[in-house]
């Protein structure tokens, strides 16, 4: 057996941490389908899952892939797959499955030009919505963003344990400029990673209901072949897990799933605040836009423009209480994002107008010039 934790200091591209975070994470089951840029974490997958005892399978399309991480899990593995934006559509369907049957799992997408085959090599931060709605009906799942290869490693065992604790498919939103950047990562002594494994059934299998919960509205998982009689369905389901297609199970059992994030977003959520005290202008970003943004910072900064930023390491659920107390603070919030005004969409929603609002954007294939994102920002500090 080889080693699941590489303990030592590395210089790893965003793709292989991402890989090597999952494995760390406890991770031992990878089913997937080829498609640039994610593509270096397959092959790392591929080549390391065997050494630790994990199961690597390269699947007919993406749609089997997703579908294949959801047995998996209720079959009692971690599990992941990783794609790219059209790949990530195709495992939507799946996805709302795995939300469904509360499958604890997690799905990278390296984020490309798009839409459809788009700039398959080139960076776009253009798949949040699709993070958050791309599925169908009324769901809510976990969605976050690093910008750098160190943060590919930390941010993929918080995924796991975020997708473990509240039993949801979590995100991974990287772009391929993350993805594909090479940097120093450091990965700690195994005793130092913390990992969490979902609630495990332990009590009399005779009666068991495997979707009743408890206060935190996450219900104990059985697993498979430990006794329990478990039936699993993307129908509205009873506490039993048989189907009742009746209004009222599909009244108690929706809200619950939605409810278990949205009553437990201060928990889940994280960002970073940086130069933010006395910021009368804040610009809103996540991903690798975060780099551009920081540089921006601290030339205005330099320049005696209270400029200050806001990113954001939780995409999904939004930091809607933070975003209100900053609008009720500055003078305007500025979102830099690699696509045409998605996020933007959820500031303006949030702000509601307490203060001004303002987009920069970018259709994608290269990331943000900082001198123009300066200008810009120099002439909204100057006018507001």
């Amino acid at each position: 057996m080889g080693k699941d934790v590489l303990t030592g200091v590395h210089f790893m591209s965003g793709n292989h941490a991402c890989a090597e975070g999952a494995i760390a994470a406890g991770c031992r089951y990878y089913a997937g389908y080829p498609i640039t840029p994610s593509n270096e974490i397959a092959e790392r997958m591929s080549w390391r899952l065997p050494q630790v005892g994990g199961i690597y399978i390269q699947m007919e399309d993406e749609i089997a892939s997703m579908a294949a991480i959801v047995g998996a899990s209720w079959g009692g593995a971690k599990s992941m797959t990783a794609t790219s934006g059209p790949g990530f559509s195709l495992m939507q369907e799946n996805l709302g499955l795995a939300v469904m049957t509360e499958a604890p799992c997690v799905i990278v997408d390296v984020q490309r030009g798009a839409p459809s085959t788009g700039l398959p090599t080139l960076v776009a931060q253009a798949d949040v919505m699709q993070a958050r709605w791309g599925s169908h009906g009324d769901y809510a799942t976990i969605s976050i963003s690093p910008s750098s290869p160190q943060e590919c490693f930390d941010f993929m065992i918080k995924a796991f344990n975020l997708a473990e604790t509240w039993r949801v498919p979590v995100v991974m939103l990287s772009d391929e400029s993350i993805a594909h950047l090479s940097e120093r990562v450091v990965i700690p002594e195994k005793k130092e990673i913390k990992t969490v494994f979902r609630k495990v059934a332990t009590g009399p299998k005779e009666g068991f209901l495997p979707f009743k919960v408890g206060d935190d509205l996450v219900p104990e998982m059985p697993i498979a072949g430990s006794g329990y009689r478990v039936h699993v369905t993307g129908l509205t389901h009873d506490e039993r897990g048989y189907p009742d297609l009746s209004h009222r199970m599909h009244e108690q059992l929706v809200p619950r799933l939605v409810n278990k994030i949205k009553q437990n977003a201060e928990k889940i959520i994280e960002y970073e605040e940086f130069m933010i005290d006395d910021a009368e202008v804040v610009l809103i970003t996540f991903g690798v836009s975060t780099r551009i943004c920081r540089a921006v910072v601290k030339r205005a900064r330099m320049d005696g423009l209270k400029l200050g930023m806001l990113r954001l390491i939780t995409v999904w659920p939004f930091p809607e209480k933070r975003v209100i107390e900053l609008s009720n603070q500055v003078k305007a919030l500025v979102t830099v994002e690699i696509n045409l005004g998605q996020l933007a969409l959820e500031v303006e929603r949030v702000v509601k107008g307490r203060c001004e609002t303002y987009l920069i954007p970018n259709a994608g294939g290269e990331v943000h010039d900082p001198e123009m994102v300066y200008a810009r920002v120099k002439e909204i500090a100057q006018n507001s």
